[in-house]
């Protein structure tokens, strides 16, 4: 067995751990999912420790490393053809950052579930099947695996939510699980026609190989899908880019940008903390990812004559997730929509075209997983203590839990993109990127770059309000005295969860090439291939 399978597969073996041992030792379910993410995030550093970062080639297998292809489905249909799927996983630099911060995040969601009382054996097999599935859509190349991956993450979460949320948990676990679902059901039609379109240069047997759904051609001549065959239309509309707009929708919907954004809010606020730091560190980030692989790599030709649009819903949703975070009284809520503004600079940097924008985008997911994961743990931490979030009922925190404020300070600052921290290097290239596009004629205006640099004066607002409300001035409590008993400081497990997620923000914001090093090879080669259709 690879390292990848290992690494997708190791949370596997906890599920079938949880589920043999008793209830009567359900302590120690907590204690498997935590030895697993922890040999996970090790395995994860070691293969980014032997990566090479000069091997290049994003449509080429020989641009990616710990390959590991097997054949898994051969099926001989007759007058169709014959059907062949692969067990097909490796990586490049898009990939590897969102595995060791997948990793990061998911050890994160264990500590945090630490105090987890309510059915554990179903809440932490639940959790370590959802690993796997995330694991795994960061890995395959081959398109049937990737989305088996997809489709294995939405049963976990829907019952994760639903389960262990807040009180309208059934509204928001079935408001996402409906979101998610009408994506992938056109996804699927999408990904059935790729495959009648595509063929394996070496056997002929049409294929799922994103790497040969690259290449115009592996493109049967006439195929739905084919480059060449601008006859193809529906609805006036070339196939090609239908199939680009469908992948489009699906992803977009996890990221999730504006106005396919609604189910976040309501999946953030009824899900339990560990949850929310799965959703905002890991989930939002296969949308940026499927845009990347999938919406970019298969269809660059559709993908160059709507990045002026793409960059558009961008820029929307990062004015419109940061005016929305501005009005928000529930702090849960508050940060929820924060994310979208954060998340509409991924959207912007991909759109743009560009090695600044492309490489600033993929920073910025990064940087906003374990941010965005130690915002939503901190909000977990005053919710278990009091029950409340209500940004209202709290004051002159400080001077009760002065740890906690330090904490909270530091994440705010470096979420808001203050120089020095690592939001503060994806929001820039994002500018940069963006500003430079119009110069190397992929169509995006500077004023968009323009209005980008707005959402970050608003996160600062949003972010040093809140920080003013909650935290200064003279204490004052909902609850009164008995609040003030139980608000007390960070514990030694609490500050062990958050003190790595904010100085891996530091040690990223003075450090960038930790991740523009490895990523940079696998973005020129991206940019390469889409510089064709300009």
């Amino acid at each position: 067995m690879g390292l990848l399978s290992l690494l997708i597969f190791l949370p596997l073996l906890a599920v079938v751990g949880i589920l043999v041992i008793p209830n009567r030792f359900s302590q120690s379910y907590k204690y498997i999912a935590l030895i697993i993410t922890l040999v996970q995030l090790i395995l994860s550093g070691y293969i980014y420790s032997q990566y090479n970062p000069n091997i290049a080639g994003f449509n080429q297998l020989s641009g990616y490393q710990f390959v590991e292809q097997l054949p898994w489905i051969r099926l001989d249909l007759g007058s169709i053809g014959k059907l062949e799927i692969d067990y097909f996983l490796a990586v490049d630099g898009f990939s590897l950052p969102l595995l060791i911060l997948s990793s990061f995040v998911m050890l994160m969601a264990v500590g945090a579930s630490w105090n987890m009382t309510k059915s554990r054996k179903g809440y932490f097999a639940l959790l370590m099947l959802l690993n796997t599935a995330v694991m795994g859509i960061f890995c395959a190349l081959d398109l049937f695996l990737f989305y088996v991956f997809y489709e294995v993450m939405l049963l976990p979460l829907y019952f994760l939510i639903g389960i262990w949320g807040g009180a309208r948990r059934e509204y928001a676990a079935i408001k996402f699980f409906l979101y998610t679902l009408f994506g992938s059901v056109f996804m699927l039609l999408v990904i059935v026609g790729l495959y009648f379109s595509v063929t394996n240069p070496h056997t002929g047997a049409h294929t799922f190989n994103m790497l040969y759904m690259m290449n115009p051609e592996n493109y049967v001549n006439g195929s739905f899908f084919d480059f060449l065959a601008n006859s193809n239309e529906v609805f006036g509309i070339p196939a090609r880019m239908i199939g680009f707009i469908v992948m489009f929708v699906a992803f977009a919907i996890k990221i999730p940008i504006v106005p396919l954004h609604t189910w976040l809010p309501d999946a953030h606020v009824e899900a339990p903390t560990p949850v929310s730091i799965i959703l905002a560190g890991i989930l939002l980030k296969i949308g940026g990812y499927g845009i990347i692989r999938i919406c970019i790599g298969i269809f660059p030709d559709a993908a160059v004559e709507a990045n002026f649009w793409l960059a558009l819903i961008g820029v929307i949703s990062i004015i419109y997730g940061a005016l929305n975070a501005i009005a928000q009284t529930d702090l849960k809520r508050m940060i929820a929509y924060s994310s979208v503004s954060h998340m509409g600079f991924v959207l912007l940097g991909i759109s743009a075209l560009t090695a600044e924008g492309m490489s600033g985008a993929m920073f910025q997911m990064v940087s906003h997983g374990f941010l965005s994961a130690a915002l939503f743990f901190l909000v977990g931490v005053i919710y278990d203590r009091v029950h409340d979030r209500f940004i209202y009922n709290f004051r002159g925190l400080a001077s009760l839990m002065p740890k906690y404020t330090a904490y909270v300070a530091i994440a705010f600052f470096a979420s808001l993109g203050l120089p020095g921290f690592s939001a503060f290097i994806g929001e820039a290239f994002v500018i940069i990127g963006t500003f430079n596009a119009e110069s190397v004629g992929t169509g995006i205006p500077r004023w968009m770059a323009i209005f980008g640099s707005i959402g970050i004066l608003l996160s600062a607002a949003y972010f040093l309000w809140t920080l003013q409300r909650m935290f200064f001035g003279e204490t004052r409590l909902k609850g009164g005295e008995t609040w003030a008993k139980e608000l007390t400081d960070l514990t030694l497990r609490e500050q062990l969860i958050l003190f790595p997620a904010l100085t891996l923000a530091l040690l990223l914001g003075i450090m960038p090439s930790l991740i523009f090093e490895p990523m940079n090879s696998s973005v020129i080669s991206l940019l390469s291939l889409v510089s064709n259709y300009f």
